[in-house]
C-alpha cells in the first residue's frame, strides 16, 4: 500500500480506537485497541473489568483494580475466544502497551503498533521495538 494511504487508513483506524475507548467505564483512563488484518478490522476492545463483574474500574483511593483488563488484552482476548489469529496484524491503540500487555502483543503475532499517546512507563514500546515490531506514534 502507498505510503499516504497507509497513513491515511492509519489515522481513521486510530480514531475508531479512540471512539472505541469511550465505552470504557474507567474514570482514569479511557483505553481503546482495534486490530487490523488484511484490510480488516478483527477486533476491538477497551480497557474494563472482566465480563459479568460491576463496572467500577478504580478503588477508593483512585487506583486502578488488580482485576482491569488492558484494552489491547481484550482485544487480544477476543481473538482468542473466537479463533482469529492476530499474526501479522496491526494493533491501533490510544496508548501506548504497558510491559505485560506487550508481551501479548509480541506473542500474538502482531507486528505493527500505532499508538497516540505514550503510556507512563514506555518499556513496553521498547520491548516490542527491539523484537521487530514496527512502532508508530502519531
Amino acid at each position: 500500500m502507498e505510503k499516504e494511504k497507509q497513513e491515511r487508513y492509519d489515522q481513521v483506524y486510530l480514531n475508531m480506537a479512540h471512539e472505541w475507548a469511550t465505552l470504557s467505564h474507567c474514570t482514569r483512563k479511557q483505553v481503546g485497541a482495534i486490530i487490523v488484518k488484511n484490510g480488516m478490522i478483527v477486533s476491538d476492545g477497551y480497557n474494563g473489568t472482566p465480563t459479568g463483574f460491576d463496572n467500577t474500574c478504580e478503588t477508593v483511593d483512585n487506583d486502578t483494580n488488580w482485576f482491569v483488563i488492558h484494552a489491547e488484552a481484550n482485544a487480544i482476548l477476543k481473538c482468542a475466544k473466537h479463533g482469529q489469529s492476530c499474526d501479522g496484524a496491526t494493533l491501533y491503540q490510544t496508548h501506548s502497551p504497558c510491559r505485560d500487555c506487550s508481551k501479548l502483543v509480541l506473542q500474538s503475532g502482531i507486528k505493527r503498533l500505532v499508538y497516540h499517546e505514550d503510556y507512563k512507563d514506555i518499556t513496553g514500546v521498547e520491548f516490542l521495538r527491539e523484537a521487530g515490531v514496527e512502532i508508530i506514534k502519531i
